[in-house]
């Protein structure tokens, strides 16, 4: 029943900007972590960004200074915001989430987004 979507890729020039967004739905106690992972074609999915329920974040080196993730726990919604876009961005960026269930009896497990598309040509 649990479901993350997301919104706010595309296209856009080197240096541009972008916001992601992804919002969590369902039957939902509580969200411990969520993050943000990327998916360039030809590599490996990597962790871009987390942020836990309290606020502390970490980023890859290669977005530091340039993305910023926050979240909205009343709204259950991760932002992504991606500044000073570079072409080697260009992924499928996936959302993540780390959450509990139901009436919080269950343990905490890892869902996903379907993926969005960032495109930065050069």
């Amino acid at each position: 029943q649990v479901q993350l979507v997301e919104s706010g890729g595309g296209l856009v020039q080197a240096g541009g900007s972008l916001r992601l967004s992804c919002g969590a739905s369902g039957s939902i106690f509580s969200i411990n972590v969520m993050r943000w992972y990327r998916q360039a074609p030809g590599k490996q999915r990597e962790l871009v960004a987390g942020i836990t329920s309290g606020g502390s974040t970490n980023y890859v080196d290669s977005v530091k200074g340039r993305f910023t993730i926050s979240r909205d726990n009343a709204k259950k919604t991760v932002y992504l915001q991606m500044n000073s876009l570079k072409p080697e961005d260009t992924a499928v960026y996936y959302c993540n989430a780390l959450l509990q269930e139901g009436w919080g009896t269950f343990p905490f497990r890892n869902y996903w987004g379907q993926g969005t598309q960032v495109t930065v040509s050069s």
